[in-house]
C-alpha cells in the first residue's frame, strides 16, 4: 500500500499523537468515570455519620443524598452540547475542576445547607465529566475498537458503584466523615 506523506491510513482517520495514546486516554476517562460513580454509591454508607456530625434532618439528608444525583441526571444532555460547541477536553477539565473542588469542599462543610450546596456543584462537575468521557471515546478509537472500549467504559462505572460503599466504610473506620468526599 502506497501512502502519500501527511497520510495515516494506519490510524483510521483519528489523529496520530491521539491514535496512538488512545488507551492511556480510555485509563484516563474511565478513572474520571470511576470518580463520578464512586461519589454517588459511596455516600450511603456515610449517612448515618454525617447525620450524628452534622445534626442533619432526615428532610436535609434526603437533599444532601438526591441533590447530586438530580443536577448531574439534570445537567448531562446540556452538558454534552456544551462539549460539542467548546470542545470536550475543555468541558472534561471544567467538569473535573468543579467536581474536584467542590468536593473538597464537601468534606470541610460544618453544616448540612453547606453540603448540599457542595453536593449539587459536585452533579454540575459530574455532568460536564461523563458526556465528556463517552464523546472522547468515540474520536479516539476507530470503529472497530468503539465496542470494546465502551464496554471497558461501561464496566468501570460498575466497578466504581461497587467501590464506592467499600471505600467509603474503610474511610470512615479510619478518619473523619469528610473523607468519603476526597
Amino acid at each position: 500500500m502506497t501512502t502519500t506523506a501527511g497520510t495515516h491510513p494506519e490510524t483510521h482517520g483519528i489523529p496520530p499523537d491521539v491514535y496512538h495514546r488512545r488507551w492511556l486516554i480510555l485509563a484516563i476517562l474511565n478513572l474520571s468515570l470511576v470518580i463520578i460513580v464512586i461519589a454517588v454509591s459511596s455516600l450511603n454508607v456515610a449517612i448515618p455519620t454525617i447525620q450524628r456530625e452534622l445534626g442533619a434532618s432526615g428532610t436535609e439528608l434526603q437533599w444532601i443524598i438526591d441533590a447530586y444525583a438530580l443536577v448531574f441526571a439534570g445537567l448531562l444532555l446540556p452538558g454534552g452540547a456544551l462539549g460539542d460547541r467548546f470542545g470536550r477536553k475543555g468541558m472534561l477539565l471544567v467538569g473535573l475542576v468543579i467536581f474536584g473542588s467542590a468536593a473538597l469542599a464537601a468534606s470541610q462543610a460544618t453544616d448540612p445547607n453547606q453540603l448540599i450546596a457542595m453536593r449539587t456543584l459536585m452533579g454540575v462537575g459530574a455532568a460536564l465529566i461523563m458526556p465528556a468521557t463517552l464523546s472522547i471515546i468515540l474520536n479516539s478509537f476507530p470503529m472497530h475498537e468503539r465496542p470494546k472500549a465502551i464496554a471497558l467504559w461501561a464496566a468501570f462505572a460498575g466497578v466504581g458503584g461497587a467501590l464506592g460503599p467499600i471505600t467509603s466504610g474503610v474511610l470512615l473506620e479510619h478518619y473523619w466523615w469528610g473523607s468519603v468526599f476526597m
